[in-house]
């Protein structure tokens, strides 16, 4: 019997996620922000040739069993390197980014189980020149884009996948064996990224980077996030620092939250029920029930958070999301 799965990661570009001057050329049009890939993914293929995404690192692997005991083994996935957008307006050329050798590490084979790893990642195609925190303190080549995978195929059939690391930017998406969304690497870090990730500090020298991990926000607050961040006015960003409280239980407050970055934990009465990462929806209770915060939010992490006004949402749209929020605490 042959049992084959996958795990797959998807890396790209989010608005908002770049700080300071190193923003002005996707502001000014030379290159470009990402919108956020499907929730389905369909062909890889074509959406790496597509510049809609950075990378794509597909982990495809099977077993083969006879009498209750694996016998045989492979992988069978790749890497996909993307395209980035260069020009103004309608007018934009497609230029392949610059591809690291996969790495895939001599598989831990047992008679019950093997677990499957892989690396991919490269660079962008053009010149970023830069500030770096250690010698030489000034690099043009672009840091490394990557993902590192790990897969676990049992005797049964059953399948597990891992985050083993990430680079630290871009946003990451990690998509099951049916290429559906399932997990989001929670944190984008541009400035460590582009000051520090180079030379050893990547799979290709001697580390990696470790990967947090959250699951997938719900369809409505997709849905939401798409209203908050381009549905009319701009939001207002907050940084976060880790240990920092976004609310606190009793506030009062008329503003929702749309989480960019990071992880939050949610406590009520002082005792944590949920963790929530990037794309969750936040607040709508004292939008909903007399302005008063009901839980407080609290940075697990950096965090980056938009502020949205109550009128963005529609009120049914918010009693949705509240109930959804009272079904995951229960």
């Amino acid at each position: 019997m042959r049992y084959e799965s996958s795990t797959i990661s998807v890396s790209w570009i989010p608005s908002e996620a770049i700080p300071g001057m190193m923003r002005l050329p996707f502001d000014l049009g030379p290159v470009h922000y990402d919108d956020p890939p499907s929730d389905q993914l369909t062909d890889l293929e074509a959406l790496s040739k597509s510049g809609a995404v950075r990378f794509i690192n597909e982990l495809r692997a099977w077993v083969e069993v006879e009498n209750g005991w694996i016998v045989r083994h492979g992988h069978a996935g790749r890497g996909w390197i993307g395209k980035s957008k260069l020009g103004f307006g309608s007018r934009k050329i497609l230029f392949s980014a610059i591809a690291m050798p996969d790495i895939r590490t001599e598989p831990e084979a047992g008679k019950l189980s093997v677990r499957f790893v892989q690396t991919v990642g490269g660079r962008v195609a053009m010149p970023m020149p830069r500030k770096l925190n250690r010698p030489p303190f000034v690099q043009i080549v672009p840091p490394i884009v990557w993902t590192t995978l790990a897969l676990t195929i049992n005797a049964d059939g059953s399948a597990k996948p891992e985050v083993i690391g990430a680079s630290p930017f871009p946003r990451h998406w990690i998509y099951d064996d049916a290429k559906h969304l399932s997990h989001k690497v929670a944190i984008t870090d541009f400035k460590t990224w582009s000051g520090d990730i180079f030379g050893e500090r990547t799979p290709w020298g001697a580390e990696d980077s470790p990967a947090f991990v959250t699951e997938v926000e719900t369809a409505l607050e997709r849905e939401l996030s798409q209203t908050i961040m381009r549905g009319g006015a701009k939001p207002t960003i907050r940084k976060l620092k880790s240990g920092e409280a976004l609310v606190e239980q009793g506030q009062s407050g008329n503003e929702l939250f749309l989480l960019l970055d990071g992880v939050l934990s949610v406590d009520v009465d002082g005792k944590a029920l949920a963790e929530v990462g990037p794309g969750a929806v936040l607040g709508e209770r004292a939008l909903l029930e007399g302005g008063k915060r009901t839980a407080t939010l609290r940075a697990l992490t950096p965090a980056r958070v938009a502020v949205a006004g109550a009128d963005q949402i529609s009120p049914d749209a918010l009693a949705e999301l509240a109930a959804g929020h009272r079904r995951e605490e229960s």
